[in-house]
């Protein structure tokens, strides 16, 4: 009991900077009912192992003074590159894989081990328990022999080392590379190499750690969530995404679809992992394959229990009894498990916004913004009323063209420039009847 204490405290104060006591006390409860094997997996990319190795221990580190073991998986792309092209030894990249001589193997196999114990002898250092696993994981077939080399492909995970290394209570370091029935060593691509594993644990997140703190669009800025469901087909034709990107994303695409709903991947720099996993807003890019955004326009369309149940636990407040009678409803955003909606009304001509609820363990998921991009692309004007003290307001501020705070109510609004219909849109809100008890 004390050490769950001192674990519970220890978050506390280590995030205090950067989340509210609701949100920790949300990611406790959460991680808190997860065997450490569904906790994370973490692969750390090659780059990030040469020039980040003190801000990825001290991540890691944190995680397990916490009491929630992370399994590493490691590349080793740029050092590779280096020791090859010093060995005077050319492996051409096909397809986006290294095409793997013998002598090249050689070097391979040299460079994930002394890369491997570089990370488990840095935690060590920081008084972390670490384990190597250079082998023993992946079991695998050559991918093709003619065009790749000695290249593998998973064709089984065996965790048995990795189970030990977590009952022991200790980081699994693991290399991504592969061995046949017949003992060949083969070289695995350890994005996939880390697909596989995740595969078969299924674990509650899935963390790339990169140098660029997440995926980026054509302005070089961090996309900070994206809902797969609603949002993979439009991105995939956008022409900023470059080669290397796409196939990341197609990647997280097919591997997402191969788990539990619960699963996401983060995409996050080393030294913002703990803000990424323990609050909403967090700190990269969050990809989930999340819900369909359903939109209605009557209220028979509707579970209306489901809706009501959703609502009342948002705001935390009941609706008033005939509420569903009274409002007449324009449009209706509401996600398949009815965990994020948005109400709308139309007032004098104009779009209103009257609810916007998102279920508690949907938060810091990226559903509610999915539901709100879906809703902002059909409505071009819209305006609404939220409380002074309501939480969500930092995000209004984000997508409002303009606000009037008031001492109860902040007025927002975007897509209106009439100075008439604006002042009319505040007006409304502020005598607009309220339809929450409380």
């Amino acid at each position: 009991m004390d050490a769950h204490k001192n674990t519970r405290s220890t978050i506390v104060r280590l995030l205090s900077s950067m989340a509210s006591a609701k949100e920790i006390q949300q990611y406790l409860k959460r991680f808190s009912q997860l065997d450490a094997s569904r906790f994370a997996v973490v692969k750390v990319g090659g780059a990030v192992l040469k020039d980040d190795l003190e801000n990825l221990t001290s991540s890691l580190a944190f995680l397990q003074q916490v009491g929630l073991t992370p399994i590493v998986i490691h590349g080793a792309g740029p050092q590779l590159n280096e020791e090859l092209a010093d060995a005077g030894i050319k492996t051409p990249i096909v397809d986006g894989l290294r095409v793997t001589s013998p002598e090249a193997l050689a070097v391979v196999r040299r460079v994930f081990q002394q890369e491997n114990l570089k990370l488990v002898e840095a935690l060590q250092q920081t008084g972390s328990r670490a384990t190597s696993v250079i082998s023993g994981v992946f079991e695998a077939d050559f991918l093709n022999r003619r065009k790749f080399g000695l290249v593998g492909k998973v064709t089984r995970v065996n965790l048995a080392p990795i189970e030990a290394s977590l009952k022991a209570s200790s980081i699994p370091v693991i290399a991504s590379l592969g061995e046949t029935p017949g003992g060949q060593i083969l070289n695995i691509n350890a994005d996939f190499a880390a697909n596989e594993l995740v595969v078969k644990l299924k674990p509650y997140k899935i963390i790339f750690l990169s140098g660029t703190g997440g995926l980026l669009d054509g302005e070089q800025n961090v996309i900070d969530s994206i809902n797969l469901s609603t949002e993979y087909e439009a991105l995939m034709q956008q022409p900023w995404l470059h080669s290397g990107m796409r196939l990341k994303i197609e990647q997280i695409h097919d591997l997402l679809d191969k788990l539990p709903l619960s699963s996401s991947v983060s995409i996050t720099k080393p030294e913002e992992l703990a803000k990424e996993l323990f609050t909403h807003r967090g700190s990269g890019t969050l990809l989930r394959r999340g819900e369909k955004i359903r939109r209605v326009t009557r209220w028979k369309q509707l579970d209306l229990d489901k809706l009501k149940h959703l609502i009342e636990s948002g705001f935390r407040r009941k609706l008033l009894p005939d509420y569903f009678k009274r409002t007449e409803l324009h449009r209706a955003y509401v996600s398949e498990k009815y965990r994020a909606a948005l109400l709308l009304t139309v007032e004098n001509g104009i779009a209103h916004l009257d609810k916007f609820a998102v279920a508690d363990d949907a938060q810091g998921e990226g559903l509610g913004r999915a539901a709100w991009q879906v809703m902002r692309d059909e409505n071009p004007r819209l305006f609404w009323r939220a409380r002074a003290d309501n939480p969500v307001n930092e995000f209004y501020f984000e997508e409002a063209d303009g606000c009037i705070k008031g001492e109860k109510w902040n007025v927002f609004w975007y897509g209106l420039t009439d100075f008439t219909e604006i002042a009319w849109c505040v007006e409304h809100c502020r005598t607009r009847p309220a339809t929450l008890k409380g």
